[in-house]
């Protein structure tokens, strides 16, 4: 790597947004800042800030971590997602993940694994060499635990995907340093809260304007809550999710609409978002959203059309909740987000008769960009909306109602909805659940709020979901390349 013009990018801040390496042919790479908020007048520079640097451009990046593979292993599976697109184009994939038809050769699971391992190696990288420096300065603690808030971001997505995953905290040498047995999801769990509780108090509140999509203590804050609901330890995940509501740094955006355009970008309501570009010196592409944006022809050439939405969700929305003009999108209408005259062609001609609004790129934006393929909106992974939402499910077990239905009526009232009749435990626990069906619809949360509820079973059943299904088989390419020291997952 040029020491110098990294410097230069640095100093000069030419690239607004960002986080990211683009890799020319001789493999000299740079890592590009994502932005931020301030923190004051400057910025520690910690002493491995450009493999820090490295491990966000590997969330964007790695195969199964935040791109189409992520869409069929995350969004699919939910009873309010379809695979859409054509009837025939991955006809297949539909099967496995709309129908529970899970195979431990599938790509896109096979994906999911090696891409959230290898950020973990990378991860173990730094933190290895960082503390056997004896570097102890602010910057490179700092680093350290933004090493480890990203490897336990990535070990919560194993171990909600596969179950039991192997922990490995050593630097990868050679191939047979990553051959290591299944932990107990018990123990992966401690884990995670080790590396989140290590980096909590070491990162910032809020980074500098030219740093925005660096962790923060939010970030380790709202994940620790949610591993906590998972666990059912309403206290702790209360505690936690207090610690950010608390923290004055987030509140939702006016608007709904807003929050899934590029607008939306590491606003106020942002705490991790997978940071992308598509503005300079590069345009990067992601085919996150391009895979599921509206398939059609001429102006409505915008994606592949797949991760649309179901008649149930369609059908599970309130009269006059604004989330859903813009979270379904109508082939022949209504107006697209309301803005007269914008229509969707009907279906036929359009394949499908709803499409996913979050993934929709606005006109002005394609114009902007010669391209009606959505690259330039972050992903969306953690929301402050499901911080209020956590805290209400949390306050509510614990009896605490008053509490949980204050957050409830924050998220609805954002929707244009009045606040809720829901008074008593019971009724408290329905709300909680259709709120985030309907906030988090098209997103990431529903089939795991499902299984986490014991509701998989019973909504899920009538598309084959039985109790295996929960996880995914652990990858035959995984199991071969241990040399049988990976065991299967039950009933597979």
């Amino acid at each position: 790597m040029n020491v110098k013009i990294f410097k230069q990018i640095l100093l000069t801040g030419v690239f607004s947004a960002a986080a990211f390496s683009f890799q020319s042919c001789n493999d000299d790479w740079l890592d590009l800042k994502p932005e931020g908020r301030p923190v004051g007048d400057e910025v520690t520079i910690g002493g491995f800030e450009a493999q820090a640097f490295g491990l966000y451009s590997s969330l964007r990046t790695e195969s199964g971590v935040s791109d189409f593979s992520y869409v069929w292993t995350h969004c699919i599976r939910a009873d309010d997602n379809d695979k859409g697109s054509t009837a025939s184009d991955g006809a297949t994939d539909g099967n496995v993940f709309n129908n529970f038809a899970y195979s431990a050769t599938n790509g896109h699971i096979k994906n999911g694994w090696n891409g959230h391992y290898k950020i973990i190696y990378e991860a173990n990288e730094l933190i290895n060499v960082a503390e056997a420096s004896g570097d102890t300065s602010a910057g490179t603690l700092i680093n350290i635990a933004e090493a480890k808030v990203i490897r336990a971001f990535c070990y919560f997505e194993l171990r909600r995907d596969y179950g039991e995953v192997p922990i490995n905290l050593k630097t990868i040498d050679v191939p047979a340093d990553e051959v290591v047995p299944k932990n107990t999801v018990a123990e992966v769990d401690a884990q995670i809260i080790k590396d989140l509780t290590e980096a909590k108090d070491v990162l910032p509140a809020q980074w500098a304007s030219a740093y925005l999509g660096r962790a923060t203590q939010g970030w380790a804050n709202t994940l620790m809550a949610k591993l906590y609901l998972y666990q059912k330890d309403y206290v702790k995940a209360l505690s936690f999710a207090q610690a950010v509501i608390n923290s004055g740094i987030y509140s939702l955006n006016p608007s709904y609409d807003i929050e899934f355009t590029k607008d939306g970008n590491n606003s106020k309501e942002s705490i991790l978002e997978v940071q992308k570009t598509y503005d300079y010196p590069v345009k990067y592409t992601n085919n996150f959203y391009e895979s599921q944006g509206v398939r059609g022809s001429g102006i409505w050439d915008l994606g592949w059309g797949f991760n649309v939405p179901s008649e149930g969700l369609v059908a599970a929305y309130e009269p006059g909740d604004l989330r859903k003009k813009t979270t379904i999108l109508m082939s022949g209408g209504p107006d697209i987000y309301g803005t007269p005259g914008l229509v969707l062609p009907d279906s036929p001609p359009l394949a499908q008769k709803y499409w996913n609004g979050k993934a929709y790129t606005r006109p002005a934006e394609r114009t902007q960009y010669a391209t009606g393929k959505n690259y330039w909106e972050n992903i969306k992974i953690l929301r402050y909306a499901d911080v209020l939402l956590m805290a209400a499910e949390a306050a509510n077990e614990l009896g605490q109602n008053g509490v949980a239905k204050g957050y409830i009526d924050q998220v609805r009232n954002r929707a244009g909805l009045s606040n809720t009749t829901a008074a008593d435990q019971i009724s408290l626990r329905n709300a909680v659940k259709q709120e985030r069906r309907v906030e988090f619809a098209m997103e990431f949360e529903r089939f795991y709020d499902l299984v986490r509820w014991g509701d998989a079973n019973t909504v899920l059943a009538p598309f084959g979901y039985s109790d295996k299904n929960k996880y995914f088989p652990i990858p035959q390419d995984a199991i071969d390349r241990s040399q049988g020291v990976l065991i299967q997952n039950p009933n597979y």
